[in-house]
């Protein structure tokens, strides 16, 4: 005769326990997504250098989603619905429209004010080489803060606290960046609030991975600015002028109190016209 209670009977395993942990589950999360990723890219390092021309990068865009569509279906015993679906390229289109829209209004605003200056054309060609980083980049982001970071810890401690951390958790891992200021740090909370909201209004990722790719692949490739403090080599000779505050200085319109306005103002629309929506939690 057994003499195990009901209760202990009933009880999960520990790594079942494990599992389902808040914590565990992020470090899978990001192990998964971002060791994939960094595999990929020092796998690489063994073709020689002349032969290491854009497909590397793109290859670990491409391994990253691979590597957190089999984390979630390995741990949460779901499918990924955040990072799939029929509408991945009108939802990229989307996003790069609304994030191409931000770029350009702010770029032309400074320009008006006289913060931006253009100084001339480089090499058209310019335009092509950031194309697989920033794919990379805006890639892996979303899926770290929003589909890892964001879900995951709504799905243990609710909304607000969700919403909170993961704002400032992007501005601060922005931190380290070259020539950050106050202003940047607020500017890139702003930016972080608005791809956030923009991920809530259809729990995928797609529209913010366009519109984050769009906002930093036209400054970094079209109008040479900097992209959160990186130097930027593109077709359009555009130099800051006047105070750091207007133009963003040496890290770039990111650090521009145009862009805070202009990020905030998008992420209170999103924000609210989520809130119109049905809350639609992703399963544990």
């Amino acid at each position: 005769m057994s003499t195990a209670t009901p209760d202990a009977a009933l009880r999960p395993s520990l790594g079942k326990r494990l599992l389902a942990n808040t914590f565990v589950r992020i470090l899978l999360a990001v192990l998964a997504s971002i060791g994939s990723m960094a595999l990929l890219l020092m796998l690489s390092e063994i073709v020689p250098k002349p032969m290491r021309v854009v497909w590397p990068t793109l290859l670990a865009a491409a391994a990253c989603m691979a590597g957190y569509r089999f984390y979630v279906r390995r741990v949460e015993k779901r499918e990924p619905l955040e990072a799939a679906g029929p509408r991945i390229l009108p939802e990229l289109g989307i996003g790069f429209g609304v994030g191409a829209a931000l770029a350009v209004g702010v770029a032309g605003v400074l320009l008006l004010c006289g913060a931006l200056q253009v100084q001339g054309l480089g090499d058209w060609r310019a335009i092509f080489k950031p194309l697989p980083e920033q794919i990379m980049v805006a890639t892996f982001e979303e899926l770290v803060f929003r589909a890892i970071l964001f879900r995951i810890v709504e799905q243990r401690w609710g909304f607000r606290i969700a919403a909170t951390s993961n704002v400032l958790l992007f501005a601060l891992a922005h931190l380290p960046n070259q020539n950050v200021s106050v202003l940047a740090v607020l500017a890139t909370a702003s930016a972080g609030a608005g791809l956030l909201g923009v991920y809530l209004l259809t729990r995928r990722v797609w529209i913010a991975m366009g519109m984050h790719f769009a906002w930093n692949y036209l400054f970094d490739a079209l109008m040479s600015v900097p992209v959160s403090g990186h130097a930027a080599r593109g077709w359009i000779q555009v130099t800051p002028a006047g105070p750091a505050w207007l133009s963003g200085g040496a890290y770039g319109v990111e650090g521009s109190v145009v862009t805070l306005i202009a990020w905030t103002a998008a992420a209170i629309a999103l924000f609210r016209r989520a809130g119109r929506r049905s809350a639609n939690v992703l399963p544990h």
